[in-house]
């Protein structure tokens, strides 16, 4: 009778059927949409880009980042990430295919303001070594000068 509870939960849940099993509920709701907004703040400098990243840098949202900012053609450019919700090794990589790009095209690159989840995923895949990450915007402007 346990088994069969559980693959009518289960059931319930592909269909999106709500179903109470001894006061728990159980329920399905589509999940909302992941959003990655990038605003440009570039402080009338011509030369330099500065991108707060708003929202979450994951699979779902990797494509349009890296079609967008690898238009960017400004010499140097600082990633505000300090909005960033999460960034899972899809993001990483992005990250990192970002600055390998940049960086054949002779254009500055750094990354600033992290929360505690970014910078977490930035160590332990041991690219803080790697890409120059700044714990403020203004930090990174001047290293980018």
């Amino acid at each position: 009778m346990g088994g069969n509870r559980s693959r009518r939960v289960c059931r319930g849940l592909l269909h999106g059927i709500n179903i109470r099993a001894r006061g728990c509920g159980v329920c399905w709701r589509p999940m909302e949409p992941v959003r990655l907004e990038l605003i440009a703040n570039s402080n009338g400098d011509t030369q330099l880009n500065v991108v707060r990243l708003d929202g979450k840098l994951v699979l779902e949202t990797v494509h349009n980042f890296i079609a967008t900012m690898r238009g960017d053609a400004c010499q140097r450019l600082v990633l505000d990430m300090s909005s960033v919700a999460f960034l899972d090794s899809a993001g990483v990589g992005a990250l990192v295919q970002l600055f390998v790009h940049r960086r054949a095209l002779g254009q500055a690159f750094a990354l600033a303001a992290m929360n505690g989840q970014g910078s977490a995923v930035m160590q332990v895949s041991g690219l803080t070594k790697l890409l120059p990450i700044y714990a403020s915007v203004d930090e990174a402007r001047k290293a980018v000068a």
